[in-house]
């Protein structure tokens, strides 16, 4: 195989889906003896200076001699990508091979990502449902899927009251709000919870989360436990018996998965793509059982004419998993079966190399 060149957005330095998703792939495609370089690439992308896009131009050989990049294949991720659509026209008039990897689809910016996506010599998304967005949107077709692994995990002992546990950067659109309101109208119920994730990558929404838990009188019961990881992590997902991520747009949800590796069940909204991660390696129902009755967990449904923030349907399904010892096994019991079918890197680094190689 070809050396490749992975393209990283330099801006995005918490804990995110697809930096962990860039990282990973990177180590599995070496273990496979590929060589991968990785370059950050400075900018405020997608927003970035005609200096940087210059550079970025120059990264991907747009202003070299037509096919004198030939021995690398580049991959840009798609931040990047669809803040520098003229720089990836450029490069296929050089005829390089620039590949684009989608995290997540653009929330705007349609005709830059589109333009970028059309003169890529190839895509490469991480969800089926950000790939189904993208085709829908643009009128395109041909690209492809490679979804995430995930590292195999001890199982989670959980916890007496049961805990809660969300773990996300804190951000508008993980909606770590939504689950805060929900868990103040439970608190007759015994629980305890923590919000896992960085408060530096947005402070003044992290500081409304944490103003809404004073609000509620739930600071000895709701722990916002910043970005952690190793061992403090590993200890956070021990003590779990439940995750949600209530996020209000989601290509796959990495953090589901790696829920399902702790045997812990999970909480997220319907119509985003954290349903795939719930479902794609779930057990399958036995004959005469309805559908998603074996799924380790439950997608949240708010209807097109409620306020899509009300706090009382995510509420709902936090108090019945915690007052229906049956639907706590359930999900448990699949979630437990679920962790032994969860696809590795490995896996992952396999399909990039056949699409690529392709």
């Amino acid at each position: 195989m070809r050396p490749i060149r992975l393209l990283v957005p330099a801006n995005i330095r918490h804990n995110s889906g697809g930096n962990v998703y860039n990282a990973r792939l990177v180590q599995a495609l070496r273990a496979l003896g590929v060589y991968v370089g990785v370059l950050a690439v400075e900018g405020s992308w997608p927003e970035s200076t005609a200096k940087e896009r210059r550079r970025l131009g120059s990264l991907m050989g747009a202003w070299e001699p037509k096919g004198h990049h030939g021995s690398v294949v580049t991959l840009v991720d798609g931040l990047i990508a669809m803040g520098a659509p003229d720089e990836l026209e450029f490069a296929a008039k050089a005829r390089q091979e620039t590949w684009v990897l989608v995290h997540m689809p653009a929330p705007s910016r349609h005709e830059l990502e589109a333009r970028a996506l059309r003169a890529a010599s190839g895509v490469i998304c991480t969800s089926s449902w950000a790939s189904t967005t993208l085709e829908a949107r643009h009128g395109l077709s041909g690209l492809r899927v490679a979804l995430p692994g995930t590292d195999p995990a001890p199982v989670a002992q959980g916890s007496i009251p049961p805990h809660i546990i969300t773990v996300a950067a804190l951000l508008p659109n993980k909606d770590q709000l939504l689950a805060v309101e929900a868990l103040a109208r439970i608190q007759e119920l015994d629980w305890t919870a923590s919000l896992v994730g960085s408060d530096q990558a947005d402070p003044e929404y992290a500081a409304i989360v944490r103003a809404a838990v004073a609000a509620h009188g739930l600071e000895n019961r709701v722990r916002l436990a910043g970005e952690l990881k190793g061992r403090a992590l590993e200890d956070e997902w021990n003590r779990a018996d439940l995750s949600v991520l209530a996020s209000q747009a989601e290509a796959f949800g990495m953090v589901v998965t790696e829920s399902l590796a702790h045997g812990i069940p999970v909480v997220v909204r319907q119509g985003t793509g954290a349903v795939e991660a719930l479902s794609f390696a779930a057990p399958e129902a036995e004959p005469g059982k309805r559908a998603g009755a074996h799924l380790p967990g439950t997608a949240v449904t708010f209807p097109s004419d409620a306020d899509p923030k009300n706090p009382a349907l995510l509420a709902g399904v936090l108090q019945r998993w915690l007052q229906d010892g049956a639907t706590r096994d359930a999900w448990r019991a699949a979630a437990l079966e679920t962790r032994n079918r969860l696809p590795g890197w490995e896996q992952t680094a396999a399909h990039v190399l056949d699409i690529l190689g392709g």
